[in-house]
């Protein structure tokens, strides 16, 4: 039986261990996994949405623009943007032929940045 309270919660706190995952690995100068770890928190956030939305446990997908759209949730063209810049480093982690480049240290801070200022919004949806 689906317990919606409990699954929102469990994707939501993990979404926050994730972001929080992302700073540590961004100390250690573990960039592409920094930003792989952004793009999980912001997937299990809205993995949170969906169950709020659809009803139902989580489905197996890390496309963030797909999960923002059958959660329904209007997003402004720069955290879309976001979206579709987070999905380039969800890819590396999972599969050894996809090699995006890796920002620089700076741009990697903008990207935890843009993914807590998201992860809050999403939160305060919630």
């Amino acid at each position: 039986m689906f317990d919606e309270k409990m699954q929102i919660e469990y994707w939501r706190s993990m979404s926050v261990e994730d972001l929080e995952t992302a700073e540590i690995l961004f100390e250690k100068k573990k960039y592409k996994e920094c930003l792989f770890f952004c793009h999980l928190s912001i997937e299990k956030i809205l993995k949170a949405h969906f169950c709020k939305t659809q009803k139902k446990e989580a489905i197996k997908t890390h496309n963030l623009l797909y999960l923002q759209k059958i959660s329904n949730i209007e997003m402004s063209s720069n955290q879309l943007n976001h979206l579709t810049l987070l999905m380039r480093y969800q890819l590396e982690g999972r599969y050894p032929e996809y090699k995006p480049d890796i920002p620089e240290p700076d741009d990697c801070k903008l990207f935890i940045k843009k993914s807590k200022e998201l992860l809050k919004w999403l939160i305060e949806k919630l």
